[in-house]
């Protein structure tokens, strides 16, 4: 098998007839990832098609998306920060139009809990969204508040060297979600959902406090911010 790409979790690898293979390397429930991704694309959200008779315990298989991942589309200048930050807006404001597919609470919606650019493909077809490993159902308040504090967490990490980077990408999707990102509670829960992944290190769980007050700042800016003058005709 050829290796494709290693993430923080799991490795990718081509496996022919135009299928990769996504291995993880400890146990989890690949049944639900194939189960909720089956789900949204037949709602005609954009994912990957899966094959769940060739799936097993750690691996999951899906069609080979061609085209780059939206970060690397980013910073190869093939694609505009605010731009990035208006896709991932609109990727989850489709995403949780879904009705919930198990839980009968109202309001709840699908959520990824983990859309950031690294997990956009920019495909011929369109964006495509990949790592549906750590989808939940939920409030959707929780699932714009993880994307942000992604990003801000990036923005706020010289040690990258992308930070710069990455602010206009922050602050476009800030500006795009409005108030439906709330930087109440639900950042406070996206803080301490972050602080217990087991694949950050000790370095990026001390940058989260920063994050989250860099994301609440934009937010505020945003509100105080006189409205753009209307062009002249």
């Amino acid at each position: 098998m050829e290796l494709l790409g290693a993430g923080r979790s799991a490795d990718v690898y081509a496996i022919g007839d135009g299928r990769v293979l996504r291995r993880y390397r400890w146990a989890i429930d690949v049944e639900a990832e194939l189960a909720v991704m089956t789900y949204v694309a037949a709602h005609g959200y954009p994912v990957p098609e899966v094959y769940p008779g060739e799936s097993g315990s750690t691996d999951l298989v899906m069609r080979r998306l061609t085209g780059p991942t939206m970060l690397h589309a980013l910073f190869a200048g093939e694609i505009a920060p605010e731009e990035v930050g208006a896709i991932l807006a609109r990727l989850l404001l489709r995403l949780h139009e879904i009705p919930a597919r198990t839980s009968g609470r109202p309001g709840d919606r699908i959520l990824h809990l983990d859309l950031h650019p690294d997990n956009v493909m920019l495909t011929p077809d369109g964006p495509m969204v990949i790592d549906w490993a750590n989808s939940r159902e939920g409030d959707p308040a929780l699932d714009y508040a993880l994307s942000a504090v992604i990003l801000a967490e990036v923005a706020v990490n010289p040690d990258l060297g992308i930070e710069e980077g990455v602010r206009p990408v922050l602050a476009a999707l800030v500006a795009r979600l409005g108030d439906a990102l709330d930087v109440g509670e639900p950042l406070d829960l996206a803080k301490a959902r972050r602080g217990e992944n087991p694949t950050l290190s000790e370095r990026e769980i001390g940058l989260l406090d920063e994050a989250v007050a860099l994301v609440r700042k934009l937010r505020a800016d945003q509100r105080q911010a006189p409205p753009a003058a209307a062009s002249a005709t």
